[in-house]
């Protein structure tokens, strides 16, 4: 029996990019917020010393920031016909544990989702009618560009984002991208500044008459002071940013831009090493009442809340919907329900470059740090006659060649002995890559629900992912992925190697943590969980914020769009929700 305690005006469950901004937010009004995070309390001079941050084993292998397995994992199948197994380690995707989450340990880049996406069922229906391929099952947001665009700023103010804009208030800029939308002010910061691969990538791009431009980065280029008053450092280029904590205060995360500022606040309260068990609910179905969650020690305590804001990890999200009862499981097969609907991942497609006089001195780097081109994303380009819907973010971004993983040979070089050694020697400093990082849609076959078979520690059913790319993911990855080797070919190397995404979704090797859906926002309470505010259809004083809002992916990364998401679910609760609570949206 869990104990009860006293009650408080808000809980948040999460405490990273989505939580901890969400928490800042109301904090501001007077409320008492009380803020849950499985994991430890993360701060950069204890956890990422400067002296010990860069530790390829520590952090690359033993994966040190991401959630243990033995704590809680997924199952997953390609298909509703096989039986899911438990992910034993984390592969495919590194999802966070401890303040900041998985923001801790991102790459930093930065995109914007484009206006189209926001309608994006619309969109491509109105312009292709027939052709769009049957088996998606694509869905508008219910929001737009004008709505969501006020959000996006505030993210780039928090997180001090550097770039290059391309389009300001609708005239189009030298530099920057020329696909974005209509910004409201330029970046916060210049871009950073560029090494040699993706100099080289940019250069070859313009003699396709292509446009590149800086890719967007919540790696500060200058010392800045954020919207909240906390102060950030330059980037170094050290070379040990994705899956590794900033030393420098130069990633932007919730540990370097939000809970400096918000763990001083009287009001607020950050509970770490608790896991939430449930969202607990009223008779009627209709009110959150509360969390029940599990201390260190196993002990389970009610915390009852007027307001509830669901903002963890897209699984726990979901899951949490599920073991809730919160809306009806999605059932596949006719098409119905809301919870688990639209699971969609992205394609991860590269083109590998070898040379024979080029030095590219690759440990150098972050993780957004690089040059882009966008005619290959989204509906840049015409779609008629194709057979797919879709693109990708095509870039060249250098992360940093770390000393254990970063091998880079052509097939057919030796994998052990003298020769191995050789052949490292020879291309270590000599090979770059042209990443394309394209959309994944939504389509009935994907989605998440509960295990049958797996629990977790505490008994609670598992999260079941049932996915596998679409032949329309495919059919994009191929074509995209044509059009980047034909710059690859431009810049002469002595040998090039071309992955898209053809196969089988495979758990095993890291493709990115960027997963959406399975509780998505849209206009209609039949085929979404959430309305343009991030409040769940019926249960008015419950928000669910995250990439489980997305209903399909696009080809860009979805963290600024996350932490978008979330200013604009704050604000909604601000303005509207606590003058009147209840229904923002009739249902």
């Amino acid at each position: 029996m869990a104990k009860k305690l006293p009650s408080t005006d808000v809980v948040v469950v999460g405490l990273g990019w989505a939580g901890s901004i969400i928490a800042n937010e109301l904090a501001d009004t007077g409320l008492n917020i009380i803020g849950f995070e499985r994991g430890p309390w993360r701060d950069t001079a204890r956890d990422f010393n400067v002296a010990s941050a860069a530790d390829e084993l520590r952090y690359n292998r033993r994966q040190e920031l991401m959630l243990r397995t033995r704590q809680n994992t997924c199952t997953m199948r390609n298909n509703a016909s096989e039986t899911a197994l438990p992910l034993r380690s984390w592969g495919s995707f590194h999802p966070g544990n401890g303040t900041g989450g998985a923001g801790n340990h991102w790459a930093g880049i930065a995109f914007r989702f484009q206006p189209h996406e926001f309608r994006l069922h619309s969109y491509l229906t109105e312009r292709y009618g027939k052709e769009l391929p049957a088996e998606l099952t694509l869905q508008d947001w219910g929001t737009d560009w004008e709505e969501m665009e006020p959000h996006y700023a505030a993210f780039d103010r928090l997180a001090g984002v550097s770039g290059k804009a391309g389009n300001i208030k609708g005239t189009l800029i030298d530099g920057g991208n020329p696909f974005e939308g209509p910004r409201s002010a330029e970046y916060p910061n210049p871009p950073t500044l560029q090494t040699y691969a993706p100099t080289l990538f940019a250069e070859a791009a313009r003699n396709f008459g292509y446009k590149p431009f800086p890719v967007p980065s919540a790696l500060v280029s200058q010392p800045y002071t954020n919207s909240l008053g906390v102060k950030m450092g330059p980037c170094t280029y050290c070379g040990f940013c994705t899956n590794y904590g900033c030393a420098n205060y130069s990633k932007a995360s919730a540990i370097t831009t939000v809970l400096p500022a918000l763990i001083r606040k009287p009001n607020f309260k950050a509970v770490t090493n608790a896991e939430v068990l449930k969202v607990v609910m009223d008779s009627t179905g209709t009110k959150a009442t509360g969390v029940i969650y599990a201390d260190a020690n196993g002990e389970q305590f009610e915390q009852p809340a007027e307001l509830v804001v669901v903002a963890a990890f897209i699984f726990e999200n979901v899951r949490l919907m599920l073991l809730s009862g919160v809306g009806t499981p999605y059932d596949p097969v006719t098409n119905t329900g809301t919870t688990g609907r639209n699971y969609a991942y992205q394609t991860a497609n590269n083109v590998r470059l070898f040379f024979d006089d080029k030095n590219f001195n690759p440990f150098i780097g972050g993780g957004a740090i690089g040059m882009g081109i966008d005619e290959f994303n989204n509906d840049n380009f015409d779609h008629s006659g194709l057979g797919f819907m879709g693109g990708g973010s095509t870039r060249v971004t250098p992360i940093g060649a770390a000393p254990i993983d970063s091998r880079p040979m052509p097939p057919g070089s030796p994998t052990w002995g003298k020769g191995w050694k050789q052949a490292t020697v020879k291309n270590y400093l000599s090979s770059m890559s042209i990443g394309c990082e394209a959309s994944s849609y939504s389509v009935r076959a994907n989605y998440l629900s509960l295990d049958p078979t797996y629990s977790d520690p505490h008994g609670r059913p598992l999260l079941r992912i049932t996915f596998d790319f679409p032949d329309n993911d495919r059919k994009m990855a191929k074509y995209c992925i044509g059009k980047v080797a034909e710059i690859a070919k431009s810049m002469n190397p002595r040998e090039i190697v071309v992955s898209s995404q053809q196969g089988h979704w495979d758990s095993r090797p890291y493709q990115s943590s960027h997963i959406v859906g399975g509780f998505i926002m849209g206009a209609n309470p039949g085929t979404s969980s959430v309305n343009k505010h991030l409040q769940v259809w019926g249960v008015p004083n419950l928000f669910v914020v995250g990439s489980s809002a997305f209903p399909q992916n696009p080809g860009y990364n979805p963290t600024g769009t996350v932490c978008a998401l979330a200013f604009k679910a704050a604000d909604a609760i601000r303005s509207r929700y606590l003058k009147r609570p209840g229904e923002m949206i009739p249902v």
